[in-house]
């Protein structure tokens, strides 16, 4: 029997008495009716303190700001290794995940001073203080080793501080230890579920104010002197640099000083996930045969009074949890942080970060209070139709000016705003709460998306790592209505005969490893059944809900997209003549040439002992031959190829035999982790802020983004007419574009330009009027909407034929699955019986498919352009996909959404 029918019947009794409960603890918060939340509902008085600002944000809009876009890591980490640099009083650090082993630039053999905690010390060293806060994961559940960071950082200097956060009781601890542990291992044996108790229940759930399990502190930030900040959605740990050509393969055959990520810094989650980031040893990830999973993502360097509101957030969080539980450890590297009067715009904050106007919960005042109970909020309230209403309102007044959600008062801001005339509009936005931030609960990031999504007039980009989003009460337990307001959009636009457009990137499966048949990817299968009956199913879905209000296919208004690579691991003759020569397997150069730089934990890395200023035999003696052999394929990774400039992969040369070459080819999707929404190449929301309830509910995860503005326009085409687009919005929209479609030329990461700088160096710069920049600068048109869907179309094509990747749209059910895929790429075998390995390793190229052999391959390979394919919305639409996982979701719902 599986494990889901073994678990079913302790299951079955247990799933109603556990959702009641959870009704009665979640009451105690959904009893504050809130407008993301509850359709033409309202909260004004639970947001006292923010009120008066545009989307109830703790922060209200700032103009006269500068902001820059970085498009990948690569730019990214190394714009904040020269902000280190400079750092001469203050480095103030966010992260869900920071590894102080992380390399801001790359090769790290020849950039061993910019390793993260280097740098940090060497700040120290200059009287700089460091103060950091990381999340204090559940090691149940991550393996993110916080407590690593903090000892790690604070050996190097007493100038240098780190917060952990939250702390997890250690009755809930072991509860929730004990059900992942027997859902990891199939056996519920050691749990009796229909026993956990009440306070089981709330440690469980994570809603107790006092027992944080689920939540995360998921914002990344960086402030530098209170000066300029960077913020978006990379954190400064492993598995995050990358280029914009997003390589996935890492062998240099006759020199292994060119390895660009060392250690576990070469991943793949679908195959092997972070499983101790601080055992180097037991990354299983074999880079002479597998690809890394390649990271797509975007975060911003700001400067200006919007860095102001930054310091009050990180100030505000510093303080509630140095008060939770540092006050009363005897460490002089643990204080209070305050704000300097000269830094308090117009007296808005007080010197502890605090808004100088509180909500009553801030105040202390009874939270019980009738005023609290019975509040109700206009802000984000009504439909078009209620007269008198917020949207019809806004409506009126919009016109196509640069400020067109930024001046109407009725969006909540205060009364003292302009329209900018010099720098950017940018605003601050955030998800916390009580337990993440001392405050009460605060959701303007999803007032942003909800408010720019329905005003919006001409088209909107998402990409996000999640969709999990809602129409209507009906798909519960999701509760975040930016999906209705999806609907409501497209659903007006229909109504009006305009033109209008939404495109969402997202990534085709979660980072979780494993067969999506296997009982091990039940929390994968869950995400996704929740993201598809987001999207196209269910009956009250997206796309459902458009064509159930007359519109004829929603496909006119709305459609998925995924990101996907391929790659060639540099494998053939030249390593096999030098690891001849040399008499040392490249994996055994490589592991000493990681832990010469240092590239693991505490310095102990592979543990193979070498060291700088001493030999090292066998990195030595594999150099040494290197140094003397030819490679005659001249491309360690081929993904240059599907760039813009560079030759077609028929054109380059391999160093092996034909067989070999064919099997040396492997794809990956290419993980989607941006969080990111262009409106009309005006506006721009980007922060940490997934699209689902985690992110955007306020009282879940704690998130920050930014609502920028730029009043510098540009001449532009919107649907075949002139249009004055945003400079920042439309620059950033065509850059993502163009890399997606194959337009940017390939990203030297030894060669860096000004997009590599910080703000207050250099600006963004982009070759405005490029033929490639022709191509995209009018998304509305007909020949702009070719371009995206048949380069979409024909990367889908040849990926399905050539790797056989799912999810795909012919895989319809399990038979589909098995015939597509299993038989292919998943081993077999009965219990007790010796299991058979799979054809082809994962993702590898499917010989049956190319009778020509490697000549047929790369002539359909040579037609893939960028990494942009369509998601397979038919993918198990056959089936109930995630029936098992659903039988489980009284007990990971909320961890899922």
């Amino acid at each position: 029997m599986s494990f889901f029918h073994d678990a079913k019947a302790a299951l079955h009794s247990f799933t109603a008495d556990i959702k009641q409960e959870l009704n009665i603890i979640e009451g105690a918060i959904e009893n504050e009716i809130h407008s993301h939340t509850h359709l033409n509902k309202a909260c004004h008085n639970l947001h006292m303190h923010t009120r008066d600002n545009r989307f109830h944000s703790f922060a209200p809009a700032r103009r006269g700001n500068d902001a820059k876009w970085f498009v990948d890591g690569c730019g990214y980490f190394w714009a904040v290794s020269v902000a280190l640099e400079e750092a001469q009083e203050s480095i103030w650090i966010l992260d869900w995940w920071l590894s102080p082993e992380l390399y801001l630039r790359r090769p790290p053999s020849q950039n061993e001073q910019y390793r993260l905690d280097r740098m940090l010390q060497a700040a120290a060293e200059r009287g700089v203080k460091v103060n950091i806060i990381v999340y204090k994961e559940v090691s149940a559940i991550l393996t993110l080793c916080s407590e690593h960071t903090k000892k790690a950082l604070e050996a190097l200097h007493p100038n240098i501080a780190v917060f952990r956060h939250p702390d997890h009781a250690l009755s809930g601890q072991v509860v929730e230890s004990e059900i992942l542990s027997g859902i990891k291992n199939f056996s519920l044996k050691s749990l009796k579920l229909a026993n956990v108790g009440d306070d089981a229940l709330h440690a469980l759930y994570g809603v107790n104010n006092d027992i944080i399990l689920y939540w995360a502190h998921h914002e990344k930030l960086c402030l530098i002197d209170g000066k300029i900040a960077f913020m978006g959605g990379l954190d400064m740990c492993f598995g995050r640099w990358d280029t914009n050509s997003h390589p996935s393969v890492d062998v240099h055959p006759t020199d292994v000083n060119l390895t660009v990520f060392p250690g576990q810094d070469y991943n793949n989650a679908r195959i092997y996930d972070f499983e101790d980031v601080t055992k180097y040893m037991d990354n299983k990830l074999d880079r002479t045969k597998n690809a890394r999973m390649g990271w797509s993502d975007l975060s911003m360097c700001l400067q200006g009074p919007v860095v102001e509101d930054l310091r009050a957030h990180f100030v505000q969080r510093w303080n509630f949890i140095y008060n939770e539980k540092y006050d009363v450890q005897n460490d002089q590297r643990y204080h209070a942080l305050t704000l300097a009067f000269a830094d308090i715009p117009d007296g808005y904050y007080h010197p502890d970060g605090k808004n100088v106007r509180l909500a009553p919960v801030e105040r202390d005042l009874d939270p019980e209070d009738p005023e609290l109970a019975s509040s109700e909020h206009r802000g984000l309230g009504g439909m078009a139709s209620r007269a008198g209403g917020y949207y019809d309102r806004l409506r009126d007044g919009v016109h196509d000016g640069i400020g067109h959600i930024s001046r109407h008062g009725n969006l909540g801001m205060d009364a003292g705003f302009h329209e900018p005339t010099s720098g950017m509009g940018i605003q601050l936005v955030r998800s916390c709460t009580r337990w993440s931030h001392g405050v009460s609960t605060e959701h303007s990031i999803a007032n942003a998306y909800i408010g720019v999504i329905r005003n919006s007039r001409h088209f909107i980009y998402i990409e996000n790592q999640f969709f999990i989003t809602a129409t209507s009460d009906a798909q519960h337990p999701v509760r975040n209505k930016i999906g209705a307001a999806i609907v409501e959009r497209c659903v007006r636009a229909s109504q009006n005969g305009e033109k209008y457009k939404v495109i969402v990137c997202m990534p085709s499966v979660p980072a979780f490893a494993g067969d999506l048949h296997a009982d091990d990817s039940l929390g994968t299968r869950a995400i996704m059944e929740y993201q598809y009956f987001s999207i196209c199913r269910g009956g009250h879905s997206i796309m459902e809900a458009i064509e159930q209000a007359g519109v004829p296919d929603a496909k006119q208004y709305i459609r998925f997209y995924n990101l996907r690579s391929y790659d060639r691991i540099n494998v053939g003759q030249a390593i096999k003549k030098v690891e001849e020569e040399s008499g040392v397997q490249y994996k055994d150069a490589r592991m000493e040439h990681d832990d010469l730089v240092g590239a693991g934990y505490d310095g102990q890395g592979y543990g193979t002992g070498a060291a700088p200023g001493q030999a090292n035999p066998e990195y030595d003696a594999y150099q040494q031959a290197g140094s003397q052999v030819l490679d005659e394929s001249k491309y360690d990774s081929v993904a240059p190829c599907y760039t813009d400039g560079v030759p077609s992969i028929k054109d380059i040369p391999w160093s092996g035999t034909e067989e070999e070459e064919m099997e040396a080819f492997v794809s990956e999707e290419l993980y989607i982790h941006t969080k990111l929404l262009i409106a009309d190449d005006r506006i721009v929301i980007c922060g940490s802020a997934n699209l689902n309830d985690r992110s955007q509910l306020g009282y879940h995860d704690s998130e920050i983004a930014v609502v920028i503005e730029d009043p510098s326009t540009i001449d532009s085409v919107m649907d075949g007419q002139p249009f004055q687009a945003s400079r920042y919005a439309a620059s950033l929209r065509r850059q993502i574009f163009r890399k997606h479609l194959g337009l940017l030329p390939h990203q030297d990461y030894t060669k860096p330009d000004a997009n590599f700088m910080p703000i207050n160096k250099d600006p963004n710069i982009y070759d405005w009027g490029s033929a490639a920049d022709f191509l995209v600068r009018d998304p509305m048109s007909r020949e702009f909407g070719n371009l995206w869907n048949v380069t979409a179309q024909a990367n889908t094509e040849v990926f399905a034929k050539a790797f056989h990747c799912v999810p795909a749209d012919n895989v319809r059910n399990w038979k589909d699955y098995e015939d597509f895929f299993s038989k292919y790429f998943v081993g077999n075998g009965k219990e007790g019986e010796e299991k058979v390995e799979p054809k082809y390793a994962y993702g590898h190229v499917v010989k049956e498919e190319f009778p020509g052999g490697v000549v047929e391959l790369k002539e359909w390979l040579g037609r893939v352009r960028g990494n942009l394919v369509e998601m397979p919305l038919r993918f198990m639409d056959g089936v109930d996909f995630a029936k098992s996982g659903l039988k489980l979701n009284a007990l990971t719902d909320e961890v899922y959404t």
